[in-house]
């Protein structure tokens, strides 16, 4: 199938212009809005049609890594922002590769010189960010924070969350929230920084 998929974008550029082809990307967005968290066997197909399409009109670097084996700063930035945008969702690998074309081999050596952690621990990290930010933020019950980020219930939260500080997320929102009180801690803590207060899974600074 993605040999087929690679054939139709040739054919695509070889017979048709510029307009087309953003017509044709137009397309595919709206289906993969469509496809998104369905589980539909096509949804990883149209994934990887459209981001060759997105290549071709907004060509990147050929470099799949910089000289140390890392990603590109503009293949962080595209794996980032799809993480960050289907956090609730299932993500393969697969998914990561196309959205940057390469191989699932080279992408996840890559991926691990770039992250220090592999595609997986990466995926929780983020996860487990996120919610640490809810539950600074609101009063969501952690089962609902749970669903939102990812996870597959509270059980499945607390397991991981328990791993990188040692504390149920009951127990720790309860700490948080008691050294807050009277503070504007909690109202003005923003994304970066409700991630620092799980020093666990602190992310990296990337330089690419």
């Amino acid at each position: 199938m993605a040999t087929e998929v690679c054939d139709a974008i040739s054919r695509l550029r070889a017979r048709f212009p510029r307009e087309w082809v953003q017509r044709a990307m137009a397309l595919l967005d709206a289906a993969m809005g469509e496809l998104n968290g369905k589980g539909h066997p096509a949804e990883s197909t149209v994934l990887q049609a459209a981001s060759l399409l997105r290549a071709h009109l907004d060509p990147q670097p050929a470099a799949a890594a910089d000289d140390r084996g890392r990603l590109l700063a503009w293949q962080v930035r595209k794996v980032r922002e799809y993480i960050d945008g289907h956090i609730a969702e299932p993500i393969r690998v697969t998914d990561l590769c196309a959205l940057i074309q390469r191989s699932e081999g080279h992408f996840s050596r890559a991926f691990k010189r770039t992250f220090r952690a592999s595609p997986h621990a990466f995926l929780i990290q983020r996860r487990l960010e996120a919610a640490a930010y809810y539950m600074l933020e609101t009063d969501r019950s952690l089962s609902e924070i749970a669903l939102r980020c990812g996870f597959t219930d509270q059980a499945h939260l607390c397991k991981h969350f328990r791993q990188a500080t040692g504390e149920t997320p009951a127990s720790w929102r309860r700490t948080r929230r008691t050294q807050d009180l009277g503070s504007d801690g909690v109202s003005s803590c923003s994304d970066g920084e409700a991630r620092e207060v799980i020093p666990t899974y602190r992310s990296p600074t990337l330089s690419a």
